[in-house]
């Protein structure tokens, strides 16, 4: 790119670059060269905005836990409306028919990396933490309106659900399940707690 020329929203522009190199070449494939050719600028633009690439890689993932807290307020508001399986597959869909499975894999696959979200996530991996805490609040919300059983485990079914998720979605190179697939992994999960008829 020529230099004097502005790019706007440089840090969108950089954050979907690289979520487009993740998920073409994974997170092995992820450099600060990669994501600026992909992006289409010059190397120094991300060192202006980023104090480094881990820096970068960050924030990028912050962006993208963000992401997961607007995502959570939609769920909870659908408490008490749909079917809690069909809620919950949709969420699940949501979650991990994006980027979010080539991000954690970024994670998993950044000592560096995990180290700096330890402020943000001190526990499990950041993403998946983050998702499960979303599920957690929107079952006991359904709890509290007794579409779930009283004594149900939230705390239990929402990661149970997540890594249930993360497995069924988890393979970048093929297809995406089924959504009678993903929704029937749902109901095994929560079936035994779900009150509420439209299930």
């Amino acid at each position: 790119m020529p230099t004097g020329v502005a790019i706007h929203d440089v840090r969108e522009q950089l954050f979907d670059a690289a979520e487009r190199v993740l998920l073409r070449d994974g997170p092995s494939a992820l450099t600060s060269r990669a994501v600026t050719v992909e992006a289409g600028c010059a190397k120094g633009v991300l060192h202006r905005h980023f104090a480094d690439f881990d820096a970068f890689l960050a924030e990028l993932v912050l962006d993208r836990i963000a992401r997961i807290e607007r995502q959570a307020v939609g769920l909870c508001d659908r408490a008490g409306t749909g079917g809690v399986v069909d809620n919950l597959t949709t969420a699940l869909t949501e979650l991990f028919g994006s980027v979010a499975v080539a991000v954690v894999g970024l994670v998993v696959s950044r000592d560096d990396l995990r180290a700096r979200l330890r402020a943000t996530t001190p526990t499990g991996i950041p993403v998946l933490t983050e998702a499960a805490a979303m599920l957690a609040r929107y079952l006991a919300a359904e709890r509290e309106l007794t579409r779930l059983a009283a004594d149900a485990d939230v705390e239990v079914l929402a990661p149970t659900l997540i890594g249930t998720g993360h497995l069924l979605f988890a393979d970048r190179t093929g297809a995406p399940p089924e959504p009678g697939a993903v929704r029937a992994a749902v109901a095994a999960v929560v079936g035994g707690v779900v009150r509420d008829p439209a299930g």
